[in-house]
């Protein structure tokens, strides 16, 4: 079956658990950078791990919820206070230094809008228990993907932990934080029989777990479970007894693409257990009978999510070459907003590596103070510096802490002194330490034909992707100078197709990849160009190993290299076109190299493709800007998610090995994969809104192109309610999913407007099918407290419709058989009277020895069996057992001639008949129509990127004379104003006109990119549909021929009779 494994994966993920000390609290100081005074505070976890809060001298409690927390940090890597004042003052333990008792709460919605939460221990061992308490609690995998029931105890636990003075709950707690419908939330407080005035107060001891659940029952009833209770077995009697409750869990809730052997249905008292955990009527539970109360916390229980625990472990193995998974990849990760102003970040660094991002990119300049340190920024625009320094400790510090697999560091070296690249190397080896890999290992030579090495090999490690010097080599000039040609190509325009933005004075630049002018190569920074990379100096050099950089000239010339250590690099657009034109090859390069997809020139906005087109090729590091948080980035969000967050994940075996071919738009079934059905039923949704709106449900689903559905389906609009709206709709089926293991589901929630409220990605190839909330998350992949979704999922192997009957019979054989019999007693009374005139006309022998033959039934090929079927005789027994009016027996010897002839007629193989001349000439005609078909489509591109390139040199060379134009008029003015007499205007015309320049040169860069873009897609729909044709007509063809040949078989035995 699909999703069979090797064996079970053995649970790793540990659950939440607060330690004594957190529980009981601490004492602390809290301070703040912008203010001089400090509060003593104790701190505190709930038990549950929750939150994380606070009471001062004043009892005041303030939260902090962990989910929001990305870092916690100790020591050297804390913050520090600048005042030295406030340091006096913070200076009041008596055990250790204060430095190494500082703390440092990283929290925030997103990777670029962050807090600190500044605190300082009485003592150093304290600190560094709640610090690393802290994270633990932060990042663990099944805290961030609990179960429904969590989610509502999570509320629940707020309202008791935001108390008065006093320790009484403020009614105003639960109207903010169930605020979609007031008169609901009075309903069920006075239902509860607790007071409903907003401005009351409520005892903690009279709000139990208990008065919190009927509290939101009333609030928020749920008839749509009442309804599949009772339709499973509940409607005499008010519960189900221990064997409906299996049923129901192994009928609806298992996953039939399991193994059964591996992963069996749930016994009874596997199901027992589930009972007495979830019943809460413990008369009911010790009958073994669960009551809707208690099926309704099971559906919302641990054991209920959409996705397995397992998924979320590290399940996936860690121990094939480098190549062969996806890594997790930024785009300039110092940016924190677009690509041409902002500011840069060091902490950018350490949010994208701790977010589980594997690959980061610094690009590097020389720096113009006198110290001489090298910098990082986004070259020739209005984005700031930070320190080159700063961002290496950075990486040491955050590198590990989410995964252990290796990082590598993309570097765009536009240094072109010596000395400071030296600095760079030094400070790479200094910080770095024994995690930096300066020496290939012993099993992995740099040598053609050998694979890389596997994450597992490189756990801890930190690899560098930047130019290199030409190799010494003792073998011969020969080799030398194949490898100087190699490794000393560079540029950094990707190509043609991705032009630099001329506001910009740089397009998005790579030293691997680029089709730009000698004289771009030669530019240096100061000369106004951020097209070109320096030469890598042997300090530099020797810091690369397995990720050397080149220029990509050609799919069968990376071929016939095999060189695993080296890896090109692609703009977006440079990449569809490859994707476009050999689609195959591009999978085939990608098993046995890196490739790296990034971001397009054009994009200012850092806006993101869709990484889903790269993914589907098997390209490895598909950059994108993390600080832009589009459906794009959701997305690879989603993907990452899983296998631990370690930032690997393991290609689809045919994307592998070298036996297998695989073209991304494949509409067909993947040898060696079994394609899924998928179907989902939107039941309803639950606090889906904070505002009394109607709300609505969109599905889609991404994978390879064939299997993307944008906006597949839509519910109705609810109306004015989001508490519990309820869809009483067809479920939307996704029949033939080709790929699941590339495939994933979004659901996403909106208000009645169209404003997002929240979405779920989710992997196809991991959703448990049943009855299951999910669980939603904002734009940013973090989970809101209560808004879910009710669904009901149905997830299978997909069967075509001529085998559904075949599937039928073996999937319920008793039930076939049953139904076989059944037909067959129905058919009876119909065939009766024939057999009984067959009978009578026959000799009595032959009836004897025939009758128990003919009377036997025997289901139909396709395993289905509408009438009943006799055994099938040889043909002169047939034509001799039908009666016809006035017909005679025939004579024996004719029969006897017939049954010779046709035992000797033996049928030909398959083989025997493609071996035949006219077959032969038929096929290769048709492999001759392919190929012209083929090379006439590649003859229509490369003439559209002739006619591209002519058309973005006359832009360029037009922007360029009218800039040249305008500079000489501005230098025209500034003459003038040197002289005491000139007036002093003008100036602010020339920078508008040139801003307006620069401003009409990127819209027709833009459009142009558009437009190209719109043809090759166009060209290769139109390629698509025509192939499509050719192939139909040529199994026309073959159908024509084979249907001729067996009308001539009928003719000549006709004949011969």
């Amino acid at each position: 079956m699909a999703g069979a494994q090797p064996g079970v994966h053995a649970l790793q993920l540990k659950p939440v658990c607060v330690s004594d000390s957190l529980k009981k609290g601490t004492k602390f100081v809290k301070w703040d950078d912008d203010s001089t005074i400090v509060t003593p505070i104790i701190l505190r976890t709930d038990p549950q791990g929750f939150f994380f809060y606070w009471t001062d001298q004043s009892k005041e409690t303030e939260l902090l919820d962990l989910s929001l927390v990305k870092d916690a940090r100790c020591g050297k890597h804390a913050k520090a206070p600048k005042d030295p004042k406030l340091r006096e003052l913070l200076d009041v333990g008596n055990i250790g230094r204060l430095e190494h008792r500082m703390i440092t709460v990283v929290y925030g919605p997103d990777l670029v809008n962050i807090s600190h939460l500044n605190l300082v221990a009485f003592q150093e061992e304290v600190a560094k228990e709640w610090t690393n308490e802290v994270f633990s609690l932060a990042t663990n995998l099944l805290a961030q993907n609990m179960s429904r029931d969590a989610f509502l105890e999570k509320a629940y636990t707020k309202l008791k932990l935001q108390v008065t003075p006093e320790g009484r709950i403020p009614l105003k707690n639960i109207y903010r934080l169930f605020s979609a419908d007031r008169k609901r939330v009075e309903t069920a407080l006075e239902a509860c029989s607790l007071p409903s005035s907003r401005n009351d107060l409520i005892p903690q001891e009279d709000f139990t777990p208990e008065v919190y659940r009927v509290f939101l029952n009333n609030l928020c009833p749920r008839p749509e479970i009442d309804n599949i209770f009772s339709e499973f077995g509940a409607k005499s009697k008010p519960y189900l007894t221990v064997d409906q409750m299996m049923d129901f869990i192994n009928l609806k809730q298992r996953d039939p693409r399991l193994n059964e052997i591996l992963y069996p249905p749930l016994k009874q008292e596997q199901v027992q257990v589930l009972i007495e955990k979830y019943e809460p009527n413990n008369s009911l539970a010790r009958k073994g009978q669960i009551s809707v109360d208690g099926f309704m916390r099971y559906l919302s229980g641990e054991e209920n999510g959409v996705v397995p625990p397992e998924k979320l472990d590290l399940n996936e193995d860690m121990s094939q070459p480098l190549t062969h998974y996806f890594i997790n990849s930024s785009h300039n990760t110092y940016l924190t907003a677009g690509q041409l102003a902002g500011n840069s970040s060091v902490e950018m660094y350490r949010q994208v590596l701790l977010s589980g991002c594997r690959c980061v990119e610094l690009d590097c300049w020389k720096g113009r103070t006198a110290e001489e340190e090298p910098v990082i920024t986004h070259g020739f625009t209005m984005t700031t510096e930070i320190s080159f320094k700063e961002v290496i400790e950075a990486i040491a510090e955050c590198a590990f802490k989410t995964s252990p697999f290796p990082i590598l560091l993309s570097f765009e070296n536009h240094v072109d002194s010596p000395k400071q690249q030296a600095k760079m190397a030094e400070y790479c080896r200094l910080i770095f330490g024994d995690a930096l890999l300066m020496e290939p290992l012993e099993k992995y030579p740099l040598e053609s034909g050998v694979p890389l090495p596997s994450p597992l090999d490189l756990m801890y490690k930190i690899l560098v992707k930047n130019k290199k010097k030409s190799h010494k080599s003792s073998e011969g000039s020969g080799k030398k100078k194949l490898s100087e040609q190699t490794s000393n190509t560079y540029s950094d325009s990707s190509s043609v197709f991705e032009p630099s933005s001329p506001g910009a004075g740089e397009a998005d630049t790579e030293s691997d990849d680029d089709d730009d002018e000698d004289d771009c190569k030669k530019s240096s920074m100061d000369e106004g160009t951020a097209g070109s990379e320096a030469m890598a100096t042997e300090e530099m050099s020797n810091l690369v190993n397995y990720i050397q950089p080149v220029k990509f000239e050609s799919f069968e010339i990376s071929k016939k290299r095999n060189r695993s250590f080296e890896m090109s690099s692609f703009v977006e657009t440079k990449g569809l076109e490859q994707l476009t034109k050999s689609p195959v090859e591009f999978v085939e390069y990608n098993k046995m190299q890196l490739s790296r997809i990034y971001p397009k020139g054009t994009r200012v906005d850092s806006s993101n493709y869709m990484p889903q087109l790269f993914w589907n090729a098997g390209c490895q590091m598909v950059a994108l800007n993390f600080q832009t948080v589009d459906l794009a980035m959701q997305i690879n969000m989603g993907m990452y998610e899983y296998n631990g967050k370690s930032g690997y994940r393991l290609k689809p075996e045919f994307m592998r090995r070298p036996d297998k071919h695989f073209d991304p738009f494949t509409e067909g079934i993947v040898d060696g994969i079994v394609a899924n059905t998928l179907s989902v039923k939107i039941i309803s949704g639950q606090f889906l809104s904070d505002k009394k709106v109607g709300t609505y449900v969109e599905v889609d689903m991404f994978g390879l192109p064939v299997d993307t559905r944008r906006k597949a389906f839509k519910t109705k609009t609810s109306q004015g309610n989001a508490v519990n709206p309820v869809w009483e709709e067809e479920p939307i089926v996704f029949k033939k999913v080709v790929l699941p293991s590339l495939a994933c589901l979004r659901i996403a929630v909106y208000e009645e407007g169209g404003k997002f409220i929240g979405h779920r990605i989710l992997p196809v190839q991991a959703i448990r099918p049943g009855y299951h909330y999910i669980c939603l998350r904002n734009e940013r992949n973090q989970p809101l407290m209560l808004p879910a979704l009710f669904v009901y999922i149905e997830v299978k192997d997909y069967v075509p419709d001529t085998y559904a009957d075949v599937i039928e019979a073996l999937s319920n054989p008793i039930r076939y058989v049953n139904l076989m019999e059944q037909r067959a007693k129905q058919l009876a009374a119909l065939t009766l009277e024939d057999e009984e005139e067959v009978k009578k006309e026959a000799d009595p022998g032959e009836t004897q020895s025939e009758a128990p033959s003919e009377a036997r039934t025997t289901p139909a090929e396709n395993g289905m069996n509408h009438t009943t079927s006799l055994t099938p005789k040889p043909p002169s027994q047939a034509l001799h057992s039908q009666p016809a009016p006035g017909s005679v027996k025939a004579p024996a010897k004719t029969e006897d001639l017939i049954q010779s002839v046709l035992t000797e007629v033996e049928a030909q193989t398959i083989e025997e008949l493609k071996q035949q001349k006219s077959f032969v000439k038929l096929q290769k005609k048709h492999y001759k129509e392919m190929k012209d078909l083929v090379k006439r489509h590649h003859k229509k591109t490369t003439d559209l990127i002739k006619e591209h390139t002519t058309k973005y040199n006359e832009i360029q060379n037009d922007y360029l004379r009218r800039r040249a134009a305008l500079e000489k008029t501005a230098k025209k003015d500034s003459k003038k104003k040197s002289e005491p007499s000139s007036p002093d205007h003008g100036s602010s015309t020339i920078e508008q006109d040139l801003a307006a320049l620069d401003a009409e040169m990127t819209q027709k860069l833009i459009d142009l990119k558009d437009k190209q873009q719109q043809q090759l897609l166009n060209l290769r729909q139109e390629q698509y549909y025509s192939e499509k044709y050719q192939k139909r007509e040529h199994i026309k063809l073959f159908s024509t021929s084979c249907y001729s040949l067996r009308v001539l078989t009928i003719f000549l035995f006709d004949d011969f009779y």
